[in-house]
């Protein structure tokens, strides 16, 4: 099958040379050295184009079977948006703001199955959810989420495989969490507690708004939480930022030059927050699932891959996109409009084939009941 994966950033080029395997891949972005460097590792060819020329998708993709999109989240609901009026099947691990679910009939009038927040979290955290609730009647679910370097420098003691100005959103849009059967907002990095985990030892968790989708399509559920994981004190440090001002967007005169501080500290926090090529750092993902007098709990730890020199973000985030990617490729999930994982998740067929996609690339999921 012919794919399109638009976005060669770290996670887009570790889709594509996954993707490389089994399909003949042609990867897309702006940046030619990104594509250089994947043409170099994998079996790919590549071309450089500004994908934010959206009017210019029916053409660019009208030789390939289907998409995989890995544009930064700014971008991705136009992206994804193009993509669909150019009548292609999709699979998007884009985080961007807007509702996807928005596109569902248009996805339907062009005959498109497209899978969205096809990650980690979300990803993985709704395709869990979306097994046991076609199982159980649901009490509770709660997930903890987050990438961390393994070695911890200050300031940040972190490290962003992705965009910065997708993180400082995250930190900066409120976050929308279900108790009690009601929606409550709250600002992020609120609710700050420390976690002990096995491996990764204590970290700080606090709220952000990354359950998107399971708002609308698990309503029934009465309490629902997300939150992520950084090295304690990570909190302080951004909300310092935060105060200052570092992440406005409006500009300001500075030397008689108009600048907007939020573009400012992204450019500096790019350098700063990207890993090396070869920096160790791990995921971790924990999620709690009570209900029927029982707790499913489910634990990721994965680690920098060396022999593949391929990042634990990377891998969990791009291998789990892949896995959707196949389930459109292989006709498994047939269905057309828009849909997160967790409205896949009661098809037990998909739950396997993602599950066992990971486990033959060394991604486990490690499942507690009791």
């Amino acid at each position: 099958m012919k794919i399109a994966v638009l976005g060669a950033g770290m996670v887009g080029r570790t889709i594509a040379a996954d993707l490389s395997t089994q399909h003949s891949v042609t990867s897309f972005d702006i940046n030619e050295s990104n594509l250089k460097l994947l043409a170099s590792k994998a079996t790919v060819q590549y071309k450089v184009v500004d994908l934010m020329q959206y009017k210019n998708y029916e053409a660019m993709l009208f030789s390939f079977d289907m998409v995989v999109c890995a544009v930064p989240g700014f971008m991705g609901y136009k992206a994804l948006e193009a993509v669909i009026n150019a009548g292609k099947n999709v699979a998007d691990i884009s985080f961007f703001s807007e509702d996807g679910l928005q596109l569902h009939e248009l996805a339907v009038s062009k005959n498109v199955t497209a899978i969205i927040d096809c990650g980690v979290a979300p990803g993985m955290s709704n395709l869990i959810l979306g097994y046991h609730n076609a199982q159980i009647k649901i009490d509770s679910f709660e997930c903890m989420v987050g990438g961390l370097p393994k070695l911890r420098v200050k300031p940040f003691e972190y490290k962003a495989p992705f965009s910065p100005i997708d993180v400082i959103e995250e930190y900066t849009r409120p976050a929308r969490y279900v108790e009690n059967g009601h929606v409550v907002t709250k600002p992020a990095l609120s609710d700050a507690e420390l976690i002990n985990f096995e491996y990764a030892g204590t970290l700080e968790s606090f709220n952000t708004d990354g359950l998107r989708s399971i708002l609308y399509t698990m309503k029934h559920i009465p309490n629902i939480k997300e939150k992520t994981l950084r090295y304690p004190g990570h909190i302080a440090l951004i909300q310092s930022l935060k105060q200052a001002g570092f992440f406005n967007e409006e500009k300001i005169n500075v030397k008689s030059i108009m600048v907007s501080p939020l573009e400012v500290t992204t450019a500096i926090l790019f350098d700063q927050w990207k890993l090396k090529a070869d920096e160790p750092e791990f995921t971790i993902m924990k999620i709690v699932i009570k209900g029927e007098g029982k707790t499913i709990e489910y634990l990721l730890y994965d680690e920098f891959d060396k022999a593949t020199q391929t990042s634990s973000m990377s891998r969990t985030t791009g291998y789990t996109c892949n896995a959707f990617a196949n389930i459109i490729a292989n006709n498994i999930f047939t269905k057309k409009g828009v849909f997160p994982p967790e409205l896949m998740g009661n098809n037990k067929i998909c739950f396997d084939f993602v599950m066992n996609y990971l486990k033959n690339r060394d991604v486990t999921y490690k499942m507690t009941i009791y």
